[in-house]
């Protein structure tokens, strides 16, 4: 198996490739930096992780990206921006807001579309969009606005992509790792290698599993 893990050179993203490469998998390890995709690599030392400049807001570094890694089985959108505890939605600064939405969004929508025709190759193509439980209409209050928001967008997305990708056998989910201890998340939070399973589990999916979901550890979260 062949994945690409968007910002990868740290937190979850790095960790859900390091768990790739260790169970056998060819990665793509990216990162907005050739220097620092290249120093996560070179820090998990294995022959099948591969370093990739990659901005997700960046339409050069997507059409390059598409043209140059050939083959490819699991699309895994982690890179995210502006988790935004000092912000209220009732004096949010929009422009903060539009800055998310073009990683947190955006960047997946983008990178999606730039490389279906590799997924649709596969054997056994996976998108995960790794999203959270701050998304959650169900739940939701108050703060985080443009993490929030681009989240909720990414969910939407996500079903959408799953019923429209269906008939090519390409299952798309959306996975949320949990409040976890990394420079995003803060300290506190659950170890990363916990997180990073619920990418590992989305990514990995039988043939007959679940398409157009929200998961946490494998199980349904509410929308």
């Amino acid at each position: 198996m062949i994945a690409l893990v968007t910002g990868a050179n740290r937190g979850i993203g790095r960790e859900a490739a390091r768990l790739l490469a260790a169970g056998g998998h060819t990665v793509y390890l990216t990162a907005r930096s050739a220097e620092a995709a290249t120093g996560a690599a070179d820090a998990l030392a294995g022959p099948d992780v591969r370093p990739l400049r990659l901005d997700v807001t960046d339409e050069g570094d997507i059409a390059a990206a598409a043209r140059d890694i050939g083959a490819l089985d699991v699309l895994i959108n982690n890179a995210a921006i502006n988790y935004d505890t000092w912000q209220r939605a009732t004096s949010a600064d929009l422009d903060v807001v539009r800055e998310a939405a073009e990683t947190n969004l955006y960047g997946p929508w983008r990178l999606t579309r730039a490389l279906l025709p590799q997924l649709r190759a596969s054997a056994h193509p996976r998108v995960v969009n790794v999203s959270s439980e701050a998304a959650s209409l169900t739940s939701m209050g108050g703060g985080t606005p443009a993490y929030a928001t681009s989240k909720v967008a990414l969910n939407a997305l996500t079903r959408m992509f799953a019923a429209e990708l269906r008939s090519d056998g390409i299952l798309v989910n959306a996975v949320c790792p949990g409040w976890v201890a990394t420079d995003m998340g803060g300290p506190g939070g659950r170890p990363v290698e916990e997180g990073a399973r619920s990418v590992l589990w989305a990514a990995t999916l039988p043939d007959d599993g679940p398409t157009g979901g929200f998961f946490r550890d494998g199980r349904p979260l509410p929308w």
